[in-house]
């Protein structure tokens, strides 16, 4: 299937070449005189700020871990002397070598005859010059890529997450009758979930969520989309910190500590501990090991679930019905909730390239969602008839700590972040490297500072706004409808614009209508019990 260059537009031809011409173009580089060097630098640096982030799909990857990477030691170091050992499974493609994808536009599009199947993009070193290139000799062979089974957990492993700790509280805010939203949203999001393959399927070289808000709306929305992402990881890192404190706090409630005459309570004393514990795993090069440790994310999930009812069952605490069937006051913060544990779509795109068979993708997600639907509904049914209205924003906060399993899911709570803290933080620390505007700068003490002070900053977010349950109804509320609801509809339109029935165009019009008045009623409540906490 051909692209159809002068569909789009004179400002994008540029970012979309032939195979030929890319060789071509490396072979005209090659033989340049030292004359040229300059400009071509020139031009390449010009390229690379204007696609910026560059990083976004190798470090995404890593998110996506329960099939294990291949290890392999880069065979050379860059200018820096840092390299990675972390290799994606990707398919292998006809050349032996290409360019860093920190010297090539975002989307690297391949206009031939064939339709192509998308692929995944070569992770680079964490520092690259712009002629430095990546040898592909050593990529896993297509047998190592996702089966339908390891797709199928990795998209668990992104969905059943934090979110799963804070369902029960989500009905204490909204009532009986918002787990009907959490229905609704499951829904919603598997569909536009769906919706991104079909934005990656428009176009030959779409891999990642970013790649498809620059076809759609050319830099300025990969750009835009980009940023929203990486708000969100950060968003997730704050809610790491205030998760670990609250949940190590309730373990040692008695905890405190005064130094030159500022005194700290439990609370603050384990956001400090926490951060020192994971800024280490910050500064790796080699998350390796933590994308084997992150793969516990299922069984974690599980875990704590299997815990609750083991409390709620054996150890008698016992079930009391209790709670409103209807809280419209409140019910704007379980839709920011929900929003939030069903916000996966960043590295869906991720999945869907590494897969085998893509065209299972859509079973993936539809299971995925399905696991994760029974699960959430359950905790919150559970959850809030074991412990009513008293119930905190972590459930784990509530479990009587006396009790053997109440002591492992609180400790599960505390591990868990702790492995995937370095994991989520990676992708803005990557991407503000590419921002640096030399090499000398892109040194190994440079980035061990940008990473120190991200890891840090975090921590101050999460001590100045400690509402864990708060925090995630803002996050869900202002970004997960964005990125989750909103515009994967809205790229869907734009980039299949012509080709759509009137019943998908009314669904996704509904869709971002729905996504739009959740999102600002979710944003505006969340503000307000913030407001009213400092008040």
């Amino acid at each position: 299937m051909k692209l159809e260059v002068e569909d789009l537009g004179h400002d994008r031809r540029d970012e979309f070449q032939t195979d030929d011409e890319e060789n071509q173009a490396e072979r005209v580089c090659d033989s340049q005189s030292d004359t040229d060097t300059d400009s071509d630098v020139s031009e390449t640096s010009r390229v690379r700020t204007s696609t910026w982030p560059q990083s976004y799909k190798e470090s995404l990857d890593r998110l996506t871990s329960v099939t294990p990477p291949s290890f392999s030691f880069l065979r050379g170091t860059n200018s820096t002397g840092i390299s990675t050992s972390f290799t994606s499974p990707i398919k292998r493609r006809q050349s032996d070598e290409l360019d860093s994808p920190l010297g090539k536009p975002l989307i690297s599009g391949t206009a031939i005859d064939r339709e192509e199947e998308p692929y995944s993009t070569l992770p680079t070193n964490l520092s690259i010059s712009t002629h430095t290139k990546s040898s592909i000799s050593d990529l896993p062979p297509l047998s190592e890529q996702c089966s339908f089974s390891q797709a199928l957990l990795n998209g668990i492993n992104v969905l059943c997450g934090i979110g799963l700790l804070t369902t029960p509280y989500a009905v204490k805010e909204g009532g009986w009758l918002s787990l009907l939203l959490l229905l609704l949203f499951a829904i919603i999001c598997c569909n536009t979930g769906i919706l991104l393959q079909r934005c990656l399927q428009s176009s030959p070289g779409l891999r990642t969520y970013p790649d498809i808000g620059q076809a759609a709306f050319g830099a300025s929305g990969g750009l835009a989309i980009s940023i929203m992402l990486y708000v969100e990881l950060y968003a997730s890192c704050v809610e790491f910190v205030i998760m670990m404190a609250d949940n190590l706090s309730t373990l040692f409630p008695d905890t405190s500590l005064t130094l030159a005459g500022i005194h700290l309570d439990s609370l603050q004393i384990f956001a400090i501990t926490a951060t020192l514990l994971v800024l280490p795993t910050a500064w790796l090069r080699d998350l390796s090991i933590l994308s084997y440790l992150s793969v516990g994310g299922v069984a974690t999930s599980i875990l704590v679930v299997l815990c609750l009812l083991w409390v709620g069952v054996v150890d008698k605490v016992g079930f009391h019905p209790s709670g409103t069937a209807l809280d419209v006051v409140n019910l704007p913060v379980s839709l920011g909730i929900y929003g939030f544990g069903f916000s996966g779509h960043s590295v869906f795109p991720n999945i869907y390239t590494s897969m085998k068979e893509p065209s299972q993708f859509p079973s993936v997600i539809i299971s995925s969602f399905a696991f994760c639907f029974f699960m959430y509904s359950g905790v919150a049914i559970f959850g809030f008839l074991m412990f009513g209205d008293s119930i905190k924003s972590q459930y784990t906060l509530n479990l009587p700590t006396q009790f053997v399993a109440s002591k492992i899911a609180v400790w599960t709570a505390v591990v868990n972040p702790m492995t995937k803290y370095a994991l989520t933080i990676t992708p803005i620390a990557l991407s503000l490297e590419e921002l640096m505007p030399s090499h000398r700068l892109r040194s190994c003490g440079v980035r061990i500072i940008i990473r120190t002070i991200l890891v840090i900053s975090t921590l101050i977010v999460g001590l100045t706004v400690p509402f864990f349950g708060i925090v995630m109804a803002l996050i869900g509320s202002l970004l997960a409808m964005i990125v989750a609801v909103i515009f994967p509809c809205v790229c869907y339109l734009k980039l299949l614009k012509g080709k759509l029935t009137k019943f998908q165009i009314v669904t996704c019009y509904s869709t971002i209508l729905l996504g739009f008045v959740s999102g600002c009623l979710g944003t505006y409540s969340a503000v307000k019990k913030l407001a009213d906490k400092f008040i």
